[in-house]
């Protein structure tokens, strides 16, 4: 069936070639999340770990901080929106439906996850503000790694290449959102782990279920 989401390549958009890597990879982040969540729960201030990320991270200059929040846009409503509908809609153009639900499925299951688990967690930052897990820097982790996922399924990678290229992609998404809300002050560094595990935890599930929905497995790996 060509045009769609169907061929070489496109077989769905979990590539078997990467599904035992990031089930395993999903699997540890959802226990990281668990842990940081019953260590810092209720708390309202920074533990041992933020105050010395803190402490590396310094000051930054006028133009760090700009570009800072520039990154923080990304991870705003406005920004968000732009990004996962101008994404899900390259995916239509270029036929290919299944791409474009996860891009949408992928980042609002992260977004929804770090929305309910902040109530539930408890901790808080500035005089109450939820603060666990990261939403922006969960947003961003999991954009990246819907990306990245589709690249790798589109280029037919095998299983070293694509499972690097997803965590690579993830890691570095997660790295930036989250300096840049540490640097704004807008999180504990803690809080950016949690985001970012949140994303790891809860995008290949979502992928898994976009394809088991659609009626395809993910291809066999290398």
């Amino acid at each position: 069936m060509g045009g769609t989401d169907a061929g070489p390549g496109r077989g769905g958009v979990l590539p078997g070639a990467v599904r035992g890597g990031l089930a395993v990879t999903a699997v540890l982040a959802a226990l990281v999340v668990v842990a940081l969540g019953v260590r810092y729960g209720g708390d309202g201030a920074p533990g041992r770990v933020d105050a010395r990320v803190w402490g590396l991270t310094g000051g930054p200059g006028p133009s760090w901080r700009a570009f800072a929040e520039a990154v923080d846009f990304l991870g705003e409503p406005v920004g968000a929106a732009a990004l996962v509908l101008g994404t899900a809609t390259g995916c239509l153009l270029l036929r290919r439906p299944r791409a474009a639900v996860l891009v949408v499925a992928g980042t609002g299951a992260a977004v929804a996850a770090t929305t309910l688990l902040k109530p539930a967690v408890g901790r808080t930052i500035h005089g109450g503000h939820l603060a666990f897990p990261s939403g922006h820097t969960g947003f961003l982790t999991a954009y990246a790694l819907v990306v990245a996922l589709l690249v790798a399924g589109r280029l037919g990678l095998g299983r070293p290449a694509g499972l690097s290229l997803v965590l690579a992609a993830g890691t570095a998404a997660g790295a930036v959102m989250g300096w840049a809300q540490i640097v704004l002050d807008a999180h504990y560094p803690t809080d950016v782990l949690g985001g970012w595990a949140t994303a790891l935890a809860v995008v290949p599930a979502t992928a898994w279920a976009v394809d088991r929905v659609a009626g395809t497995g993910p291809r066999t790996g290398r």
